[in-house]
């Protein structure tokens, strides 16, 4: 009896031993990966069990794996993941495999390129995918957005989730509507067979209004629906830029074609006509409602209309091509963008002076202030292919410059496509969207805090200019 006891221990014994082995093989395979071990552990990712699986979401055994799939511009990066127990796995992207859930790092090298790294939580199939900076660049690509036909004008909505954009000259769709964190394709609003040329949202955001340069007409859209609400005709000829009163009373509109600006009540939607020095585009009215400025491209003149008399001089002609303005009234200055000047002028708005602000790369166009006013935005087209030619590519890349308006001083630079157009800041400051126009390409970039771009010895402007000459 003693015997048969002995037996049935050495068998249990052995049983038990058999079953610890077995699970340890086990889940030393299922946690095995091609790597070598961290030689250093990762302070963000390690420190304790990872919460995502000490929440029950791992099963035992780690046999909930999910898709993670990214891939990188520029092509063929470097990569190492690094996982919640040191592991890393190495390779070259795309990358495409079944992960287990829970925290790792990402980091993406290239040669001439800032190292991306983000650490981020799996938890379901993941796809994504990340651009490089070149080195020294202060914001951040996030992400481009494709397939929108000539992206003329861009703006943010009031609470930045969104992005819309015109279409110029398009008959199928004349605004686009986009996630501004995704890209994802919201809406397509139809102008009645027309394209959109330029838009502005209402102070409140509740509202969108777009013109219509081929029938010189402006849509007001409702911002939720996405629906038109009204339809104005600008009683002139190819109409483009628009502006609003700082109360949102009255919409002003610049005419091309018809050497005027339109006003209208949105009250009643009444339409009184200004004329204007030739060729109007940019528009700024003043916060006290009494003075329009209005930048005319023929001759490069910016003239100043008395909205009281409805009389306006010219207060300054440079013989080139003014096109956008943005204020700083808390400032007290205006920024004139010239296209054929490649400058950016500055109007001190009590005494009407204007002076030089900063030199640009070929035809800047449209520019913008960041919410704080210390960041001026301009996009720069890059040189034509001919004199009389901009419909096709040129013999140069467009940028996209930042100027510290403290200053004048470059603070970084972007070399973008094919004649980036569109311009836009969103209301935090924290992202720039600006189009490649003959790309149909939007792009969107993080922008950091105006004290790291001030002391980041000016990002990329010192060496960008020898990367615009395409190869």
């Amino acid at each position: 009896m003693l015997q048969i006891d002995r037996r049935i221990k050495y068998l249990l014994a052995g049983l038990a031993c058999f079953y610890c082995l077995f699970w340890a093989v086990k889940n030393f395979l299922n946690i095995l990966r091609p790597a070598s071990r961290a030689s250093l552990p990762l302070p963000e990712i390690t420190g304790g069990p990872d919460p995502y699986c000490a929440s029950g979401s791992c099963r035992e055994g780690g046999e909930a794996f999910f898709d993670f799939t990214f891939n990188t511009s520029p092509a063929n990066a470097e990569f190492s993941i690094t996982f919640h127990d040191g592991l890393q796995k190495t390779g070259i992207a795309p990358f495409r495999e079944a992960l287990p859930p829970g925290r790792i790092r990402l980091d993406i090298k290239y040669p001439g390129y800032e190292t991306l790294s983000e650490t981020l939580t799996l938890r379901e199939a993941t796809q994504k995918f990340y651009h490089l900076d070149r080195s020294g660049q202060l914001v951040h690509h996030l992400l481009d957005i494709e397939s929108v036909p000539s992206p003329k004008a861009l703006a943010f909505s009031v609470n930045g989730s969104e992005l819309w954009s015109t279409m110029l000259l398009n008959k199928k769709r004349g605004l686009g509507v986009y996630s501004s964190s995704d890209g994802t394709h919201i809406a397509d609003i139809d102008l009645d067979g027309g394209g959109g040329v330029e838009l502005v949202f209402s102070p409140d955001g509740s509202r969108v209004y777009a013109s219509q340069m081929e029938t010189a007409r402006i849509y007001e859209i409702d911002a939720s629906s996405k629906t038109v609400l009204r339809t104005f005709d600008t009683q002139s000829a190819w109409t483009k830029v628009v502006a609003l009163s700082l109360d949102g009373k009255y919409l002003y509109a610049a005419n091309w074609s018809g050497n005027d600006v339109s006003i209208i009540d949105l009250a009643n939607g009444a339409v009184a006509k200004i004329a204007t020095v030739k060729t109007p585009r940019g528009l700024y009215a003043t916060s006290d409602a009494k003075s329009l400025y209005v930048a005319g491209f023929a001759s490069g003149e910016l003239e100043k209309i008395d909205l009281g008399s409805k009389t306006g001089a010219v207060i300054y002609r440079t013989g080139g091509a003014m096109r956008h303005i943005a204020a700083d009234e808390q400032k007290g200055v205006l920024y004139v963008s010239d296209m054929a000047k490649d400058a950016i002028y500055e109007v001190d708005l009590k005494t009407d002076s204007v002076k030089k602000f900063a030199d640009t790369d070929h035809n800047p166009n449209t520019i913008a202030l960041s919410p704080d006013k210390k960041i001026l935005f301009v996009s720069c087209r890059g040189r034509n292919a001919a004199d009389d030619d901009y419909s096709v590519p040129g013999p140069e890349w467009g940028s996209v410059l930042m100027f510290d308006t403290e200053n004048s001083k470059m603070i970084d630079a972007i070399v973008a496509g094919n004649q980036p157009t569109a311009l836009s800041i969103s209301p935090d400051g924290s992202k720039l969207a600006f189009s490649d126009f003959l790309d149909s390409r939007i792009e969107i970039f993080s922008v950091p805090p105006y004290e790291k771009l001030v002391s980041g010895n000016g990002g990329r402007s010192a060496v960008y200019r020898q990367e615009l000459i395409k190869k």
